[in-house]
């Protein structure tokens, strides 16, 4: 289960040798991008989908650990050299390249100064197409779904989410209501239609932020819509 916190994560070991301290320069270069499928970004949950950054012959083996934000978008400080880039086993709403037993593919990256990385996934399902309304104080999505992976590597939906909050942060640990759609009640994955009432709020506001999830068979972390304020 994940450990749920609004801080990203951020690890830089440094190796310091002898009785006399070191002194290092703060890292500089800032290597930013977003989680993405042929170009349209991958909605996750804050802060819950790590990605580690490597640094070969630095002399140390721990990861730099990162997290995505709900767009899938990531920033993280680095010092220029060469890094690796990877996603940690098990996680993400996407599958990600496996070598071999318990080897992890690899993108190679070169920090000189600040530059954008956009990280290319895989996901098992794509939200397309929502449209997100309020009105008498019930929201409505009406929505399509893709079904990416259909080889072998193919998993079910357990459910379909659509939730809301008072706050731009919006997931199942993130909300002021919600409601299910079971995989199994899916008939099709065209114009589907789920709604949910908006609870009183305190103090009193007339917006509210959503977005649709989705729970797949087998994978903790959900893949998201993108999240949009309406007002009622």
């Amino acid at each position: 289960m994940k450990i749920r916190f609004h801080h990203i994560i951020l690890g830089l070991l440094l190796a310091a040798t002898g009785c006399k301290k070191d002194n290092y320069a703060a890292p500089s270069a800032t290597l930013n991008g977003q989680l993405t499928y042929k170009g349209s970004p991958v909605g996750v949950e804050y802060n819950q989908v790590p990605f580690n950054l490597y640094q070969p012959g630095f002399g140390k083996s721990a990861p730099i650990v990162g997290t995505f934000q709900q767009d899938g978008t990531y920033s993280t400080l680095l010092f220029n050299g060469n890094y690796k880039f990877t996603i940690p086993p098990n996680q993400g709403p996407f599958m990600w390249k496996e070598l071999g037993p318990n080897k992890r593919d690899t993108l190679a990256v070169v920090v000189n100064g600040n530059q954008t990385l956009n990280i290319e996934v895989t996901p098992y399902y794509m939200v397309r197409d929502a449209k997100i309304t309020a009105a008498a104080k019930v929201v409505t999505a009406v929505f399509n779904i893709e079904k990416v992976i259909t080889d072998v590597n193919a998993k079910d939906i357990d459910r379909v989410s659509l939730y809301i909050n008072k706050t731009q942060f919006v997931s199942g640990g993130d909300q002021i209501a919600g409601t299910d759609l079971a995989g199994s009640a899916i008939t099709s994955l065209n114009n589907i239609s789920m709604s949910v009432n908006i609870p009183g709020i305190s103090p009193t506001q007339n917006y509210v932020f959503a977005r649709v999830g989705i729970k797949i068979s087998g994978v903790e972390d959900m893949i998201f819509s993108p999240v949009v304020k309406v007002t009622y």
